[in-house]
């Protein structure tokens, strides 16, 4: 089965092509026959494609819709016009996998596309209506340009989160807040710290319900998840992707009452500060640079900037806190694993997250860490050490096209 699997933003679309089937998903042999990115939608957008192992195109054009996005992405793939090597037509693609940022607490597992789904993706749309509306976009362009008969499916970010107990869950605020209105802690990078569980159980050779992790998603955005007998147990973001680590524009955890403070003081609406607070803060906040990983590090080392330092500082900082206190509420486990473009790439920043950590028994192999080449899975603890740290690269759209096969076909085979 081919799979297209769709993730789209306001203005954005990832999309890949992956061949699976029951055979590949045991085998762990799954096949990506193309995949890119197009950005801008809206105006003269950028595509950057690649297929099988050809180069990458590099392209723009304008696209006026995510309808026209899609229409561009397919074909090109169909037509040969990235690659020889390009699908032979769209009856090719037999079905379509999407990420969906928020299920609210109905969706807890992916769920075939239908009215019903739809209305319930709307539904959510107050819970993410930066997100849930583009991705919503992105399942109409499909079904008008593939038809009603190829079959979509809808993985949602919050779904891998719902088995959180309810003391993980909710707020101390008066409960009927969370009766009326359903305020609570979601999480997010649901798929990513899902397919982390299932990596690191593979690698380990043990059963889903023996991997009891701490999984760090450390990128532009970031979370955490104390994942315990292969669920979730705790998650840093909450009841939107705001609250937890400190991200790339993203405050993190604050005192709520900055915000009031904030309108008082600069005039500013609520909604503003709610755009400074996702926007405009986080790495780039503090940094008054950028709220790019790579490049605080080069300020820092070449030219010793102080707030580049300052902000790289708190990040790792913030991460430490949340290891140790998921560490005490798990009761102990057995591993760190850092993913996410930060995690994967920088042994800089894992190097730093893991100083101080000796009190929980995670001993750092400096030269393993070092050594490890970007988007390399590996252990990078030393032999012996009580705690153990993994860096796996994640691969959200591999269990999204998985979870595509398992509904359309109705073989929920494992792994993942």
């Amino acid at each position: 089965m081919n799979v297209l699997v769709l993730n789209c933003g306001s203005s954005t679309l990832k999309f890949q092509v992956i061949e699976t089937d029951k055979a590949r998903i045991l085998g762990d042999q799954e096949r990506t026959l193309a995949r890119g990115l197009v950005e801008r939608i809206g105006g003269h957008a950028l595509m950057s494609v690649k297929m099988g192992g050809d180069p990458p195109v590099k392209t723009d054009a304008p696209l006026r819709d995510h309808r026209a996005a899609l229409d561009w992405v397919l074909r090109g793939a169909v037509s040969g016009q990235w690659s020889s090597a390009g699908l032979g037509s769209l009856a090719d693609i037999h079905a379509v996998g999407h990420r969906v940022v928020h299920g609210g607490e109905r969706f807890r597992v992916s769920a075939r596309v239908d009215s019903g789904v739809i209305s319930g993706i709307e539904d959510c749309i107050e819970l993410a209506p930066l997100h849930n509306p583009a991705n919503l976009k992105g399942i109409r362009a499909a079904r008008e340009l593939l038809g009603k008969d190829v079959p979509q499916v809808a993985v949602f970010d919050t779904a891998f989160h719902a088995t959180m107990p309810d003391t993980s869950y909710l707020y101390g605020i008066p409960y009927h807040f969370y009766r009326r209105h359903k305020i609570r802690r979601y999480g997010f990078h649901g798929s990513s710290h899902r397919y982390l569980s299932f990596r690191y159980r593979t690698l380990r050779g043990i059963k889903r319900d023996q991997v009891n992790i701490i999984a760090l998603h450390l990128g532009n955005g970031c979370s955490a998840c104390a994942i315990k007998g292969g669920e979730s147990f705790l998650t840093s973001m909450g009841f939107t992707p705001l609250e937890g680590l400190l991200m790339g524009t993203r405050s993190g955890d604050i005192d709520p009452s900055l915000i009031e403070y904030l309108c008082v003081k600069e005039g500013l609406s609520v909604g503003e500060v709610d755009t400074l607070l996702n926007k405009q803060s986080g790495l780039l906040g503090l940094s008054g640079l950028t709220g790019d990983m790579r490049e605080l590090l080069a300020e820092e080392a070449e030219h010793g900037d102080r707030r580049a330092h300052l902000a790289i500082e708190i990040f790792c900082r913030r991460v430490r806190r949340y290891i140790g206190g998921y560490f005490a509420e798990m009761g102990g486990c057995e591993a760190v694993v850092f993913s996410g473009g930060i995690g994967e790439n920088s042994a800089e920043i894992r190097r730093r997250i893991c100083e101080g950590l000796e009190c929980l028994g995670l001993q750092l192999d400096k030269d393993r860490n070092s050594a490890l080449q970007p988007a390399s899975s590996g252990v990078i603890s030393r032999d012996g050490s009580r705690l153990e740290a993994y860096v796996i690269p994640t691969n959200e759209e591999l269990l999204i096209a998985r979870d595509t096969y398992r509904v359309v076909t109705g073989d929920w085979v494992r792994p993942a």
